[in-house]
């Protein structure tokens, strides 16, 4: 398949699955399409950086990262808390399927495969919660606890 689309078909499906899930938890509607649009870079990252060879883990450090700066960015520009924007662009990122193959390999006894399953996606978990700690971390260090213009006087 040609790399480009590809990578499009990446960022749609990963957009519209955030979508979804906005509108699923009920977040407010004018941050569906900022929030859906840095979930779909952010996995849009992951899968870039996994083709051109790096690791699972840390890849996904660094799309939750992105994400989290993001998130940070704009939830401040809309004057909205970041836990709506953050929550919903690591959507994505979230090892569904290796968590899936975990229980999988259980519920069939073999439990060498499922361990190994559940310690990755436990691995990529972590990575996800240390990518959106690092990203509000060097947010705020970079941008300040600044109070909005209006509030200045």
């Amino acid at each position: 398949m040609n790399p480009i689309l590809e990578a499009f078909i990446k960022l749609a499906s990963s957009f519209v699955g955030t979508l979804g899930f906005a509108i699923f938890m009920h977040a407010p509607k004018r941050a569906w399409l900022p929030a859906s649009t840095i979930g779909g870079v952010a996995y849009l990252l992951y899968w870039a950086l996994m083709q051109m060879g790096l690791n699972d883990p840390t890849a996904i450090f660094i799309g939750a990262l992105l994400g989290s700066v993001l998130g940070q960015y704009c939830a401040r520009r809309m004057r909205m808390i970041a836990s709506i924007f953050v929550l919903l662009s690591m959507i994505p990122l979230v090892p569904g399927l290796g968590l899936y193959r975990c229980m999988h390999y259980l519920a069939q006894e073999m439990y060498s495969a499922g361990a190994d399953a559940g310690v990755r996606a436990m691995v990529d978990v972590v990575m996800i919660a240390l990518g959106l700690a690092v990203g509000s971390f060097l947010f705020r260090l970079v941008a300040g606890a600044k109070p909005p213009k209006e509030a200045v006087k």
